[in-house]
């Protein structure tokens, strides 16, 4: 079976930046499961996936325009710290919504000075190539629900694992590049409890 549109596909996956340094890899853990053709990664990996079947092996470097997109100078904002009312203790790393040139986006603290906080709404790849290395492990079709939902559910139901948006392969917290798309602006499906996303959840 090959991978086409509302097909469910596993891959293991190495990512790498244009000087080679590892940013995130699957083939230590669990491999990714995506719906293919529904916008769950960065079109640029998608389109090369595209056709490729169980046990294709591929090298991929996708142009930041296929992947996270440019950099936008205006999404990285000087904050005033009184804006942050009474959260304490704010260190980089820390995640907002925050309202930018762009609307409502989330950021990063990026940077704290004495009353001013930087935070950057900007995918922490975006304006970079990407390089993937990339192995099929699995093809199927996707069942209606997955393809009403937009996300493959792991296990069998829509809530059998969690979901958050910060753009990693799968999405995760803790997975700052990868090949997903950031769906964070994206509303739950009907009859899901908007945890599906990418259906890969480690």
């Amino acid at each position: 079976m090959i991978i086409t549109q509302h097909k469910a596909v596993s891959i293991h996956y190495r990512l790498t930046n244009q000087q080679g340094e590892l940013i995130e890899s699957s083939f230590e853990g669990e491999p990714m499961l995506y719906l293919h053709g529904a916008e769950n990664m960065i079109p640029g990996l998608e389109a090369a996936l595209e056709g490729k079947t169980v046990g294709d092996k591929l090298d991929v470097t996708v142009e930041a325009e296929q992947a996270y997109g440019p950099y936008h100078d205006g999404l990285r904002q000087d904050v005033p710290l009184s804006a942050f009312g009474d959260i304490e203790d704010i260190v980089p790393g820390m995640r907002f919504i925050a309202e930018t040139e762009m609307g409502q986006r989330p950021v990063q603290v990026t940077e704290v000075k004495d009353d001013v906080v930087v935070v950057d709404g900007n995918h922490p790849l975006a304006g970079q190539s990407l390089n993937f290395t990339v192995e099929v492990l699995a093809v199927r079709d996707a069942t209606e629900e997955e393809i009403a939902h937009g996300h493959i559910h792991a296990g069998g139901s829509c809530s059998s694992h969690e979901h958050s948006h910060e753009g990693g392969c799968c999405g995760g917290e803790n997975h700052e590049g990868g090949c997903c798309n950031d769906d964070s602006e994206k509303e739950a499906k009907e009859g899901c409890d908007g945890n599906g996303g990418c259906g890969c959840r480690h």
